[in-house]
């Protein structure tokens, strides 16, 4: 059956050396429906982004761009501004009917942390061609805070398909009529839409905004930070915020969004004639994110937004990226947020696991 590849068929890869470790797996690392990808010892300092494009690898361009490398195995410092590759733990050996797509977790995409998965011959981040046979790569771009690395830490993610298995908007919409997708009117276009929350109950707090110079990360110390030591508060009596070139931004979706145990979802950024901003490192959303059964009755979409070149009027209600659906190849045996200490599960405004909690 075609579809998004579930937990147990992966488990079921790593049997068949489909997918391969240099290190054991650990527990947790295999999602309902993705793989989580580990750091290796070593990081390159590059100079620039790259893509290693067709028959070419890797290792090959890093002997091109390669400024000096870094070893991990004690804690190593990733400097915000500059771009590193790290070999990661993981390598695939795909059948010919399998692709992959790789995305940054929850929690790498809230700190601002951009990651993406290169290949050897790849034309595409995060894109892995069928019946891929290599090693793969993190390229890692701290925007907003430094952090502290090791190996084995755990920043993307990989999802493996057989086939395509897009809903199209018209099984959206009888899908949404028969299993209500979001807490409201579903906006189904391309997808499913959700728009920006700014008018939220109770408070004039809406979201947060990083600041610019702040200390290290320790992406291992979970609640350890104050989240006012690294970011501020964005505060709206009127529904609507001035957001600023070049400043990064954790808002909240008005919509709680409901994944089916049969389905699973991918975050893609909007049309970018909505404006000069991107709701970006678009994200995975796995099946039972959420749904009741799983613990969940709808949780809300953490937008992370970053502000291109003017500054830009961003409303309440205004529609800012959509979910597209596609069919598992079967139900995973584990769902999102029952039992697998999943950290989002029934989320509002929320920052990254990393930082206590506000009062």
């Amino acid at each position: 059956m075609t579809g998004v590849l579930p937990s147990q068929t992966i488990e079921t890869m790593l049997a068949r050396a489909e997918i391969t470790l240099a290190a054991p797996l650990l527990e947790g690392q295999i999602q309902p429906a993705s793989l989580d990808l580990r750091l290796g010892p070593v990081a390159y300092r590059v100079r620039a982004s790259f893509l290693a494009g067709q028959g070419r690898t890797v290792a090959e361009r890093l002997e091109e761009f390669e400024m000096h490398r870094i070893d991990l195995s004690g804690g190593a410092v990733l400097e915000k501004g500059c771009v590193y590759v790290v070999p990661l733990m993981e390598s695939l050996a795909l059948p010919a009917h399998i692709t992959a797509v790789a995305n940054a977790k929850s929690s790498t995409g809230r700190l601002d942390l951009l990651t993406r998965t290169i290949t050897d011959g790849g034309e595409e981040f995060d894109r892995i061609r069928a019946g891929y046979h290599g090693p793969l790569y993190a390229e890692i771009c701290p925007r907003s805070f430094s952090v502290l690395a090791r190996p084995g830490m755990r920043l993307n993610q990989i999802r493996f398909r057989d086939g395509q298995s897009v809903l199209d908007d018209q099984t959206l919409a009888a899908l949404h009529a028969q299993a209500p997708l979001v807490d409201g009117e579903a906006v189904i276009e391309d997808g499913l839409g959700f728009s920006v929350d700014l008018r939220l109950p109770g408070t004039d707090l809406v979201g947060y905004r990083a600041k610019p110079h702040t200390g290290v990360i320790d992406l291992d110390r979970i609640g350890a930070y104050e989240a006012r030591d690294y970011w501020e508060e964005v505060r709206s009596d009127k529904g609507r915020i001035i957001l600023d070139p070049g400043a990064f931004y954790i808002l909240v979706s008005r919509e709680a969004v409901h994944i089916p145990p049969e389905f699973a979802a991918e975050m893609a950024p909007y049309l970018a004639m909505v404006g000069e901003f991107r709701v970006h490192y678009a994200g995975f959303f796995d099946p039972g994110f959420g749904h009741a059964a799983a613990g969940g009755a709808g949780s809300r979409g953490v937008l992370e937004v970053r502000c291109h070149e003017a500054p830009f009027v961003l409303e309440h209600g205004q529609v800012v990226g959509r979910l597209v659906y596609e069919r598992m190849a079967e139900l995973p045996q584990q769902l999102y947020g029952a039992g697998i200490a999943s950290n989002y599960q029934g989320q509002g405004l929320k920052l990254s696991k990393h930082f206590k909690t506000p009062t």
